[in-house]
């Protein structure tokens, strides 16, 4: 850190404080998202993240880096945004769905675009991080993170996943270290129920040639509504969920059985999907399509997780506002 910038910065000078803080602020908004599980939400804790350091930075004695500084900041600033959510009024949707396998509770969660992890995402773990740096930015370890209490799901990423050690957590979450590591003691335990056992080795490669050929096979059974095609894609304990719906389908009979409703609900509209890529994995922007109109409308994204050659899980977002992240419009046009 240049320690010029640094007394420009307090100082008040706004461009200095804006170079000290530029190679930090991507990866702050990511430690935020996975906190949040919203990027909205990690938008918004990041900007008062750097108001408050700004703000506070006089009060900055560097006993700790200021990349640590920071990310005690933005720790309790997603904190405080989580106390303060409510909880999102429940979707309602058109047709009466079958009986779900479960109700979960990942209504907040949302995707984060691969473009926004260029730079951030680094393929090698810190030293004492417990998991591969790519999985935890994946829809599993976000979705299973919401599952935490907030101090646990702090104390979890600082540690497991950043690499903090436990007392420079403890300093930053002002409890003791017997505390820190009593809440990633329970924080493990209930990560290891949440999340399936995975064969990293098995996940294929972004951009693969495996990767690509299963992707195109969803793609096509899906936009022909051809279930038996989809179906025969899935593990058989892969899930369907629907943030913000909390229900959540499990196995290819379930999931064959709501595909079966949502498809007869549509009637003659079709589904046109767009790719794009989301939390490290291949997904699709959906349309809604009517023959004689020459339009499409958005009904939302779909994200893909995959293993070997089936696919793991299918996570359809409903909410179209999060298709102007990624670069989509809500209405295609006939040329588009």
């Amino acid at each position: 850190m240049s320690e010029r910038l640094l007394m420009r910065a307090t100082q008040g000078d706004e461009e200095a404080f804006r170079a000290l803080t530029a190679p930090h602020r991507h990866e702050l908004q990511v430690h935020c998202y996975r906190i949040l599980g919203s990027m909205q939400d990690a938008e918004d804790a990041l900007q008062e993240t750097l108001l408050a350091a700004w703000r506070g930075l006089e009060h900055f004695e560097q006993r700790a880096s200021l990349r640590a500084w920071l990310y005690r900041i933005a720790t309790n600033r997603s904190l405080n945004a989580l106390r303060d959510a409510g909880r999102r009024p429940p979707l309602v949707l058109a047709f009466e769905p079958p009986e779900p396998t479960r109700v979960g509770d990942t209504s907040r969660l949302e995707p984060y675009p691969d473009v926004l992890l260029e730079g951030v995402i680094d393929t090698t773990p810190a030293p004492d991080a417990r998991y591969e740096t790519r999985e935890t930015v994946e829809l599993a370890f976000i979705a299973a993170l919401q599952q935490l209490p907030p101090r646990q799901r702090a104390a979890l990423v600082l540690r497991d996943v950043l690499g903090f050690h436990a007392a420079e957590v403890a300093q930053m979450l002002d409890t003791s270290v017997d505390s820190v590591k009593g809440a990633l003691k329970r924080a493990r335990a209930t990560l290891d129920q949440r999340l399936a056992p995975t064969d990293r080795d098995r996940v294929p490669l972004p951009d693969s040639p495996g990767e690509r050929e299963l992707v195109r096979r969803f793609a096509d059974a899906f936009e022909a509504d051809d279930i038996d095609g989809v179906v025969a894609l899935l593990t058989e304990d892969a899930w369907l969920t629907m943030p913000p719906w909390t229900v959540e389908y499990q196995g290819p009979a379930a999931i064959a059985s709501f595909l079966r409703e949502l498809f007869a609900w549509r009637g003659g509209q079709g589904t046109r999907l767009l790719p794009t890529r989301a939390n490290m994995q291949p997904a699709f922007a959906t349309y809604r399509t009517d023959p004689p109109l020459p339009i499409a409308r958005a009904t939302g994204l779909v994200v893909l997780t995959l293993e070997g050659d089936q696919i793991t899980a299918i996570t359809q977002f409903l909410d179209t506002g999060i298709l102007s992240r990624f670069g989509f419009p809500l209405i295609l046009g006939g040329e588009d």
